[in-house]
């Protein structure tokens, strides 16, 4: 018997140049553009020609587990059929301790489940701690940038501009809380007329927040003051098996709760470790959208659906 061929089409990372890297799309057919222009004052000049590293599937060929070296931060856009499109579109910040940014599990995997619904996926590769960047001023700004970038960019990709949000998992999530409050600062200091994309806004137009890190209401943190037009947010995570993070997670709750701030909801699932943690059977909790061996907290992704149906992002674009 002839051996099986090698896997075709396999994703790797663009070469190094006299440039700053141009990020290469990690699932088919993506448009990928870099956050900031060359020469920006957020970038480091230093660092920017360097390659990103992938991480891949020791057992999937051609799966990225994750991404670590990223100079230029970028987005990835993928678009849904438009007899589909409901014009909304989720920008993904995945995890990784800030350490690596898991793309594979809490990125990636969701581009066909959301399609599913007529949404828009946008896969975020914001820089890391480990590579000398700060989470919460670099990380945010990547975060904040992102969203302007695709708002500007809303009417030729068929978008709704007031449809677009981010979704952050555990790190990823703690760049979604802050961008959920500081946005009016971002963009008061991003607004001179040499900008691009001065005028548009980086206000998300809700905000899930996924076993997250702590949130600026975290009591080591200064609390930002909280928006009058603060974006509605989904928050989800395990309990007390993922103990520290679900109290990150109740702290951002009771600062919307006491402000008053409507459409926040919270799911604290009973039984539930956080991505990562071993298991009683030596295996590992797994993140994003796997099942989680039949347990609740595996279909959360269901009950972010019904709480995005229930605020109208599902309706056809332009409702």
């Amino acid at each position: 018997m002839a051996p099986l061929p090698a896997p075709l089409d396999v994703p790797k990372p663009g070469p190094a140049g006299t440039g700053p890297y141009a990020p290469q799309p990690i699932l088919p057919g993506g448009i990928v553009v870099p956050l900031y222009p060359p020469g920006s004052t957020y970038l480091n000049a230093e660092r920017v020609r360097e390659p990103e590293v992938y991480n891949m599937s020791q057992t999937v060929p051609g799966r990225i587990n994750s991404i670590v070296n990223i100079h230029n931060p970028s987005i990835e856009i993928h678009t849904v059929d438009r007899g589909l499109n409901t014009g909304a579109v989720v920008i993904l910040a995945a995890g990784g301790g800030h350490n690596t940014l898991n793309v594979g599990s809490e990125a990636s995997d969701f581009v066909p489940f959301f399609y599913n619904y007529g949404v828009n996926t946008v896969i975020l590769r914001n820089r890391l701690r480990r590579d000398g960047y700060n989470p919460q001023t670099d990380e945010v700004y990547d975060t904040l940038q992102a969203i302007r970038l695709v708002r500007a960019h809303a009417k030729e990709l068929n978008f709704d501009p007031n449809k677009i949000g981010v979704m952050g998992f555990s790190a990823g999530a703690e760049l979604a809380a802050a961008a959920a409050v500081r946005y009016p600062d971002f963009d008061e200091k991003n607004n001179a007329s040499g900008d691009p994309l001065a005028g548009i806004s980086s206000r998300p137009d809700f905000a899930g927040i996924i076993y997250p890190g702590p949130s600026p209401f975290a009591p080591n943190r200064t609390a930002p003051p909280i928006p009058k037009d603060v974006p509605p947010a989904f928050l989800a995570c395990g309990g007390t098996g993922d103990r520290v993070h679900a109290l990150w997670a109740i702290q951002y709750y009771e600062a919307m709760l006491a402000a008053n701030v409507p459409n926040i909801e919270m799911h604290l699932y009973g039984r539930g470790r956080h991505p990562g943690d071993p298991l009683p059977d030596g295996s590992h909790m797994t993140g994003g959208l796997t099942d989680r061996s039949g347990m609740p907290f595996g279909t959360w992704q269901f009950r972010f659906i019904d709480w995005f149906r229930d605020l109208g992002f599902l309706q056809k674009k332009g409702a």
